[in-house]
């Protein structure tokens, strides 16, 4: 039902299987695992081609030109593309009625045909156009079309949803993203018993979800992230089969406090995973509700984002026990903070043994590091905005080195941040010190241990750090192939262009790509 040459999304297609009942749930596996199998075996054997990923878990793909004239072949009585070239009354006319998945590819000038009213076993409908007159369409589509499971208005051009949509009792994919003029969804949208997923991504003009969501108990996923929804209605609790919930807003005070869920409602959401964004922290008035949360249960996440904004502009005295109330799971990959008040990061962060990926912003109150070197799997650390004025050996885990279990001979081999491959520091307005290790990297001593500091460490970049003067020997002499300082005033004199011939040109020679700017 796709055009040749479009460009599909793994995590779109799977939903679409399973809106088709393609996709048998066992008591071991999830639909979306057994969709993720299927995919690729199909890329394996070179149905799909042009794999591309995006962000945590999705992939853009398209079909293989030869497998798309087969496929279309072979399902040209179910299946029809349609777009401002091929579209003819005629041609409808002839063939709507007996086709079950249609896409429609039209431009703005084309106006919507009314003979797809007469394809009533329509089983999929996508639509592609920016026609303001779909919006005027849809309540007679929606009453006519209501067989169809799986719906596609990405990128339209319609102000609401129309209360006909409560009608598609068979619905169990809706996706409305990029649709950046609607304003609102229908209370009716929750008579759709069999709804799986739902996506408003990207509908900004967006501000409230239906009050009634919670009648939705067999939605999986639902997406609104860069959306404009200020809040999850009350409720959420009871559709425990969620999988995705990509953000959650915390209602501060106001005309919406009243309908809104409370972060404890996610209690026995368990089985939500990939990634998850808690904005607003800075309005939870009891840190009960975090604790009730229960995030470290939630085994499936893979990506948390705490971001401490909210209505309440002035630091709250309980966020250093909100944070730590917020413990996630321990498998957790990818953790960003933002805008957090407290002076100490939460213990758990040590505990987080897989972690790729940390990013802390705007902790504004934060002097000291936990020794995040010890972190075995950490791939990406960003620093920005912070009120450091010292990184030591602390900040590397091995300020204190100890050898007690090796036995004679042996040598003790100590790695910080031993997979570290992108370092990045911004906004450490206060940060004067950057200290090193009196021993070269790999050097021993004679307590027989030798150390390792960013062995893979391939990119580096300083931003607006203006009282550093230095920086320690470990970060130049690591594999770099990217080196970058911007804003640094005193760094700039130490490794800027005007010391070529010095010594300490001579110890970032190697880095193939320098960028020291002449600001």
């Amino acid at each position: 039902m796709f055009p040749k040459d479009y460009e599909m999304m793994k995590d779109e297609l799977v939903k679409m299987w399973m809106a088709q009942g393609y996709l048998k749930e066992t008591p071991s596996r999830d639909m979306e695992v057994v969709g993720e199998e299927y995919f690729q075996v199909l890329v394996a054997r070179s149905f799909f081609q042009d794999c591309k990923k995006y962000g945590l878990e999705n992939i853009r793909f398209k079909m293989h030109d030869i497998v798309h004239d087969f496929a279309q072949y072979m399902t040209k009585n179910e299946c029809l593309t349609v777009d401002a070239n091929t579209l003819g009354e005629a041609t409808l006319e002839t063939s709507i009625e007996r086709v079950r998945h249609l896409s429609m590819m039209l431009s703005k000038e084309t106006s919507f045909p009314k003979s797809i009213h007469k394809a009533k076993g329509l089983r999929s409908l996508l639509i592609h156009t920016r026609d303001p007159s779909l919006g005027a369409a849809l309540p007679d589509l929606f009453k006519q079309l209501t067989c169809i499971r799986s719906l596609n208005l990405t990128g339209s051009s319609i102000k609401e949803i129309p209360n006909e949509v409560g009608k598609l009792i068979h619905l169990r994919h809706l996706n409305l993203v990029s649709s950046v003029k609607l304003q609102s969804l229908p209370e009716t949208m929750c008579n759709l018993c069999n709804l799986q997923s739902l996506n408003v991504s990207g509908c900004w003009s967006l501000k409230e979800l239906p009050h009634a969501i919670g009648k939705l108990t067999k939605l999986r996923h639902l997406k609104i992230v860069y959306s404009s929804v200020a809040f999850i209605p009350k409720g959420i609790e009871r559709i425990t089969c969620l999988r995705t919930l990509d953000r959650f807003t915390v209602c501060g005070g106001g005309e919406n406090r009243s309908k809104a869920a409370n972060l404890g409602e996610l209690k026995n959401l368990n089985h939500i995973g990939g990634s998850l964004t808690i904005c607003n922290l800075r309005d939870i008035e009891d840190v009960s509700e975090a604790v009730e949360a229960q995030l470290k249960n939630k085994k499936r996440l893979l990506r948390l984002e705490l971001q401490f904004d909210g209505e309440k502009t002035e630091l709250q005295a309980n966020e250093d026990a909100l944070i730590e109330a917020l413990q996630p799971p321990s498998d957790l990959e990818n953790l960003i903070i933002s805008d957090y008040g407290g002076i100490f990061l939460p213990n758990w962060m040590m505990i987080l043994t897989r972690l790729q990926n940390l990013v802390l912003v705007n902790c504004r109150n934060v002097n000291v590091l936990p020794p995040l070197g010890r972190l075995p799997n950490l791939e990406s650390l960003s620093l920005t905005g912070l009120k450091l004025t010292r990184l030591d050996g602390g900040f590397l885990g091995i300020e204190n080195v100890g050898n007690t279990n090796i036995n004679e001979g042996e040598i003790a081999r100590v790695a910080a941040f031993p997979k570290l491959k992108k370092l990045s520091i911004w906004h450490l307005k206060e940060l004067e010190e950057w200290d090193g290790i009196e021993r070269r990297v790999g050097e021993e001593d004679s307590t027989t241990t030798s150390i390792f500091i960013m062995p893979q460490l391939v990119e580096f970049r300083i931003l607006k750090c203006p009282l550093l003067r230095a920086l320690p020997d470990y970060v130049l002499t690591a594999p770099l192939q990217k080196f970058s300082i911007e804003y640094c005033p005193n760094l700039r004199k130490r490794y800027g262009k005007e010391v070529e011939m010095g010594e300490v040109w001579q110890k970032i020679s190697h880095i193939p790509k320098i960028d020291v700017d002449d600001t």
